[in-house]
């Protein structure tokens, strides 16, 4: 096993110890330990990655990349591909407020409109009790007389204070109407879980479609990151159709939707480690979406692994197992 670099271990630290960090605070660190930019030298870039997640295998760690799917910037950060019950000791958060969070996660990618989050009063409103039925499974016919008191009595001000402290630690954000979104680390470390959760993806990245455009024809389940569709219909000679059932796609709207972060203390806090998902809820479905940024790449991230096709068919079919 080839060693590591003390440039590779201030990248490394400098993530652990910050958190995930946009691509122009990451380019300017990479710049200051290899005393190249990462802009002008891509193929430096990609090598050195390739070598740190080579190492970081071995911890079941890796140094990814993603895109931030509300103002549309690439973030870097560490995550935990190990996603058990152990994972769990890793994170400072409790189990009820582990349940919590996965319940919001849930609410808000299956919403059918895309728009990528849920009023505050949705959130508080979510229920824990069917996190433990669905871990049941088979296993209990007990029902609700085997949830834990802890879920039972887990308060809507207990709920209140969870949400702040996700929004703190950037697992979920604030929206500029005041929504419940998902943070930049949410979209670090679900990629698989989007996809095992058949999270429908957007048509041009293949990426999960959590917050994009959806085609104007309602049978058809077309979906495109806002950023995605800039790029796309960027050519003038371009015809602005929907790929799946050829509709006129509307041009795309500016960008009109930022995440408000604290990000104060954050900064100096180590990352959290990778809160374990599992199943999914049913989420009825308004209509309604807004846009985002520009542009699309992931950089040197993991590719995101495929999604089943759906584009046959119709959007109102379309479910969330």
């Amino acid at each position: 096993m080839s060693e590591l670099s003390s440039k590779h271990h201030t990248l490394i630290q400098a993530l652990l110890s910050r958190g995930p960090l946009a691509e122009k605070d990451f380019n300017f660190i990479f710049e200051g330990v290899s005393g190249k930019n990462p802009a002008n030298n891509k193929k430096l870039l990609n090598d050195q990655l390739l070598k740190i997640n080579k190492e970081l295998a071995f911890v079941q760690f890796e140094l990814r990349g993603c895109r931030n799917q509300y103002d549309g910037k690439i973030y870097y950060g560490i995550v935990n591909n190990i996603a058990d019950e152990q994972a769990k000791f890793g994170t400072q958060y409790s189990v009820p407020q582990i349940a919590f969070y996965k319940a919001v996660i849930e609410a808000i990618v299956q919403d059918e409109t895309a728009q990528g989050s849920i009023s505050n009063t949705d959130a508080l409103n979510v229920s824990l009790e069917h996190q433990v039925q669905n871990g049941l499974s088979s296993q209990s016919q007990a029902g609700s007389s085997v949830i834990p008191m802890a879920f039972k009595n887990f308060s809507k001000t207990q709920k209140e204070k969870t949400l702040n402290e996700l929004v703190r630690d950037r697992w979920l954000c604030s929206t500029s109407d005041g929504n419940v979104g998902l943070g930049v680390r949410s979209f670090l470390d679900l990629r698989s879980w989007f996809h095992n959760n058949d999270v429908p993806p957007c048509h041009v990245c293949n990426e999960a479609g959590v917050k994009a455009d959806l085609c104007q024809n309602e049978e058809c389940i077309v979906r495109i990151h806002n950023y995605c569709l800039r790029k796309k219909f960027s050519q003038k000679r371009v015809d602005k159709l929907c790929p799946g059932c050829g509709t006129e796609w509307p041009n795309p709207e500016p960008k009109s939707e930022f995440i408000e972060e604290d990000e104060g203390e954050d900064q100096n806090q180590p990352i959290q480690s990778q809160v374990p998902l599992s199943g999914s809820a049913k989420r009825k479905r308004p209509r309604n979406c807004k846009s985002e940024s520009d542009a699309v790449n992931t950089g040197p991230s993991q590719p995101s692994q495929r999604v089943p096709d759906l584009r046959r068919s119709s959007r109102r079919s379309t479910r969330l197992r």
